[in-house]
């Protein structure tokens, strides 16, 4: 990730936030806020990047959500209310003003819809894709979900440990899952050797398994957003759109 920078902020008792700018924010124009799948970083958006026809037509922001990429909390424990208010902190420090628009993959979704639930009133419009909003329900599996509590519980439970784990390496089949279920199996062999390399290297370590893992019981545990989406704000000024794309993290 040699493009991402890291901003101080003051949530979880002060944490480095990690994101990627690929040109200087132009204020004249819309801003995309961009945040990631489960366990990838803002890698994840280089083809967005390097398009210079979106470049030229909007600011580009990746955010890595606690527990990802660079992004680092003050604490252990952290939740996607977190990362929200983190992203909404990034954005101040940063000095980013509307119109703001948020796009979020798979587990991203669940980020910017709260995005526009704290704070509807600077985002103009919300993008969740590959996303549901139900938490692991047996609706949200009859729509198409993966089983997040069959597909996590057990390696959950291998992550844990009452002793310092100075050895650890993400597992192969924890690398194979994000891989396989973000991109499909038909996925090119240089996006898997890239993703396993950057596997490696981000989940490894003491830390690295403290993060994995809390960054799995979100993903298991969602809290169920349905009955607040009535709350998405619209006004004069925003058109915040909620669109639910079953079948995601």
């Amino acid at each position: 990730m040699p493009n991402t920078k890291t901003i101080r902020i003051p949530h979880l008792f002060g944490s480095d936030a990690a994101y990627q700018m690929p040109r200087p924010y132009d204020p004249s124009k819309p801003t995309c806020v961009l945040i990631n799948s489960f366990t990838m970083t803002s890698d994840l958006y280089a083809p967005q990047f390097n398009n210079p026809t979106l470049l030229d037509a909007m600011n580009l922001l990746a955010i890595e959500p606690y527990g990802h990429g660079q992004t680092r909390a003050g604490t252990d424990t952290f939740t996607y209310w977190d990362t929200t208010i983190l992203t909404l902190q990034v954005l101040d420090a940063l000095s980013i003003k509307g119109p703001l628009f948020a796009l979020g993959t798979s587990q991203g979704g669940w980020i910017v819809v709260r995005m526009a639930l704290l704070q509807a009133d600077r985002i103009a419009g919300i993008i969740p894709l590959g996303t549901s909003l139900d938490y692991e329900s047996d609706r949200t599996r009859r729509l198409g979900n993966f089983d997040a509590i069959e597909t996590l519980t057990k390696p959950i439970q291998d992550l844990e440990s009452k002793h310092p784990t100075p050895e650890f390496v993400m597992p192969d089949y924890f690398r194979e899952f994000p891989i396989y279920t973000g991109f499909a199996k038909e996925v090119d062999k240089a996006t898997v050797d890239y993703w396993w390399k950057e596997y490696g290297e981000n989940y490894q370590g003491d830390d690295g398994r403290k993060r994995l893992k809390e960054c799995s019981i979100n993903l298991r545990d969602p809290d169920w957003l349905h009955a607040r989406l009535g709350d998405v704000a619209r006004d004069e000024r925003s058109s915040v759109l909620g669109c639910e794309c079953e079948g995601g993290d």
